[in-house]
């Protein structure tokens, strides 16, 4: 066993990332930063890695065949240790939780149930999963804003909404990107139950959604700049939905790059929220 496989199988990007994106939940819910919150970026970054690391013990079977280089199937790190890591992992993440505040804690801990049980079984329970997904995405926003207090999360519940809303579009739309493959591999996802198109139906619902929820007034950022900027991401959410909605074939998805255009847009929407809270 490597220190580098130890690192590698945490999605070290992923988990840094999601860490940083805690800091900016705090930061739009109180337009500053302060030393103690780095403790979200460490508990969010722990506890994200220890998701990854669970998903790769309970996925070692699929990986023995579709990613043989992966740190368990290549022998790098063994199933006991990546299963001690694990522990190790969600431990220091809700140790760190615990030095924030009571609310962080138990957003901490439902989030690591939720993790636990996505890799178990959530991740293949059609529709369920990409919920899952979608509210583990938008709760580090609260998480931030939570180590501000009720109101901290209250300020921070439209950016939760968007990036709720839109992770559930671009989840369905992947999995539709997916049909062929998860057909031929026996998977079972929402868009071989519903069809393409009924999932570009719902993908374009769940836009029309976000666009709504940018628009409630939950902030002291909520205001003409932001809502001048965050037209331009209403716009690029739904140009999104939109080409996601008129296919009826994975390939149509995979060309339209409905995906992408939806990812482009909610990073957009939280730079807004961040350069709105502090302007």
């Amino acid at each position: 066993m490597s220190a580098a496989a130890f690192i590698r199988i945490t999605r070290p990007h992923n988990a840094v990332v999601a860490g940083l994106t805690a800091l900016i939940g705090y930061l739009v819910a109180t337009g500053t930063l302060t030393p103690p919150s780095l403790l979200l970026a460490v508990a969010v970054t722990l506890i994200t890695a220890a998701g990854n690391v669970i998903n790769d013990v309970y996925d070692v079977d699929i990986d023995r065949i579709n990613r043989p280089g992966r740190p368990i199937p290549a022998g790098l790190i063994s199933l006991a240790g990546a299963k001690a890591y694990t522990a190790v992992l969600f431990i220091g993440g809700l140790l760190s939780a615990a030095l924030t505040t009571t609310l962080c804690l138990a957003i901490a801990l439902v989030n690591v149930v939720i993790l636990v049980a996505y890799a178990l079984w959530l991740k293949r329970t059609p529709g369920i999963g990409n919920l899952a997904v979608a509210y583990l995405t938008a709760s580090v926003f609260l998480f931030g804003g939570a180590f501000a207090g009720i109101e901290g999360l209250i300020q921070n519940l439209s950016l939760a909404a968007i990036t709720f809303l839109a992770t559930i579009a671009r989840e369905v739309l992947k999995d539709a990107e997916d049909v062929d493959g998860d057909a031929a591999g026996g998977a079972r996802t929402l868009p071989m139950i519903i069809g393409v198109r009924w999932t570009g139906v719902l993908a374009l619902a769940c836009g029309l959604a976000a666009v709504a929820a940018s628009l409630l007034p939950f902030g002291d950022w909520w205001g003409l700049f932001y809502l001048a900027a965050i037209a331009v991401v209403d716009i690029i959410i739904l140009f999104g939905a939109v080409r996601g909605a008129r296919c009826t074939t994975p390939a149509c998805v995979r060309e339209s790059r409905a995906t992408s255009i939806l990812r482009v847009g909610m990073f957009a929407a939280l730079a807004v929220f961040a350069v709105a809270a502090v302007v």
